[in-house]
């Protein structure tokens, strides 16, 4: 039911697509045919720009000619990027665009592109809607595809490097993502599950291929599900403190910026949440990020780190996206400012008390790279360099005038510390003509240590594997 192209849909179709975005709210039928028209001429627009000449983003530049705000004709495994916020444009220095990806099936000259010693193999295909991968203590990969409402578990790596066994765990889930397993450590009693609007968890041991009891309903209401284009994030994660003690969940905005004093559509969003492991206490652990789709907890640290992606509408090189540690209690500047105490012009006077409040992330990253489920490298098969360090899938811009994104990244760490510096690690996913043939969104390391990256528009998982120089 999702990412298909209205301009070959039904209109029946394309008005249960959009009422699935109003998370069940009553709407008139003039009001659904008026949203339908305005995704079939959306596409259409798409649709005919692959066509016209290429554009490219305003580029920005340091003294000395380098360039920071980055595209997908630059990307380039080993490539290092960094992006402060003394380089930030003003906003509306490029007009802002609508450029969703033009999605074609992989040509058959294409493939993944990673440094010089590894290896690309495809581990798993014919799925549908992959997204959020999650290793389990004994090194089954579970998959949630989130349209279909399954979790599938994959175990093993057979001789031609795909899954050696493939088995549907649950189904008739509400567009599920975020996955965590609980206790943490070795001997797990239950897997966690995020669905849009609520989380729930089923009795599970490892080495169970389906749930060993019924489902049990942990948080009965999240605000959930929303709208494509400027907000209305659905996805929701999920992560352990290391102690087990707290359950964090991560839940997105529902618009692009709206101010939030007195707006209950916003209630409970663009925030990390916490909670006890049984639901109880839930309340917000830290504020202000618009949409971070994904959560992991360092294992060398044990800080809570999210990857976010920041407001659109800005221009092409505002507001960074960004990678960063959590801090209880933190304010990172949504919807009023972004990036330190830089307010959003549209929202212009509001709230100057909380100016020099805002955390600065860690890691900028190109703004509208749409950065989704990150983790930590604790294998043993890559080179000592990515020993500890973040690996994140960068699943492509919408809002910018020449595509970003479209690939997996590596953050490298000091010292469990972000550096401020990034690196384009798997990328080739668009085409010379910009058509787009691959997306990731998830990332999770097998037990031999290879690195395994979902694709909902090649509806697969990659298997990134060291073989030496």
């Amino acid at each position: 039911m999702f990412f298909r192209n209205p301009v070959t849909e039904s209109p029946a179709w394309i008005i249960k697509y959009i009422d699935s975005f109003h998370g069940g709210v009553e709407m008139s039928k003039p009001y659904r045919i008026g949203l339908a028209a305005v995704a079939v001429a959306t596409a259409l627009l798409a649709a005919g720009r692959r066509h016209s000449p290429r554009v490219w983003a305003a580029e920005g530049k340091r003294a000395g000619g380098s360039v920071v705000f980055s595209d997908y004709q630059r990307e380039a495994p080993g490539t290092v990027h960094r992006i402060t916020v003394a380089d930030l444009p003003a906003p509306y220095s490029t007009q802002s665009v609508d450029a969703g990806s033009h999605n074609v099936p992989r040509p058959g000259n294409a493939w993944p592109q990673a440094p010089v010693g590894f290896k690309v193999e495809q581990f798993a295909g014919g799925l549908e809607n992959p997204r959020l991968i999650r290793t389990a203590p004994n090194g089954d990969l579970f998959l949630a595809e989130s349209a279909p409402g399954r979790i599938k578990i994959f175990r093993g790596i057979g001789a031609s490097g795909e899954a050696s066994l493939v088995h549907v765990f649950t189904s008739g889930l509400t567009l599920p993502f975020g996955i965590a397993f609980y206790p943490p450590g070795p001997n797990p009693n239950y897997i966690y599950i995020a669905n849009t609007d609520s989380v729930v968890r089923f009795p599970y041991k490892s080495g169970d291929l389906q749930p060993s009891g019924p489902k049990e309903v942990i948080v009965a209401s999240l605000p959930g599900f929303g709208r494509l284009r400027g907000g209305g994030h659905w996805t929701r994660d999920l992560a352990f403190s290391p102690d087990g003690k707290k359950l964090f969940i991560s839940v997105g905005s529902r618009s692009n910026v709206n101010d939030t004093d007195n707006n209950p559509e916003e209630f409970h969003r663009a925030n990390v949440l916490v909670a006890n492991p049984d639901g109880s206490d839930l309340r917000v652990y830290a504020s202000g990020i618009r949409n971070p789709v994904g959560l992991a907890v360092s294992p060398q640290t044990g800080e809570l780190w999210a990857s976010v992606n920041e407001r659109d509408q800005l221009g092409d090189n505002l507001p960074p996206d960004y990678i960063t540690h959590v801090q209880e209690g933190g304010f990172y500047g949504w919807p009023w400012y972004y990036t330190g105490a830089h307010q959003d012009p549209r929202l212009a006077g509001k709230h100057p008390e909380l100016r020099d409040k805002v955390i600065v992330p860690d890691v900028l990253l190109q703004p509208h790279n749409a950065s989704l489920e990150m983790t930590f490298y604790e294998g043993t098969q890559f080179p000592a360099k990515y020993q500890g360090d973040i690996f994140a899938a960068e699943h492509g811009s919408w809002n910018r005038a020449a595509r970003t994104g479209y690939e997996v990244i590596h953050v490298p760490l000091k010292d469990g510390h972000a550096t401020g510096e990034y690196e384009d690690f798997l990328s080739g996913f668009v085409t010379a003509d910009g058509d787009v043939w691959g997306r990731p969104v998830g990332v999770a390391f097998a037990t031999d240590g290879s690195l395994l990256v979902t694709d909902d528009v090649g509806n697969c998982v990659w298997r990134v594997s060291y073989v030496g120089q």
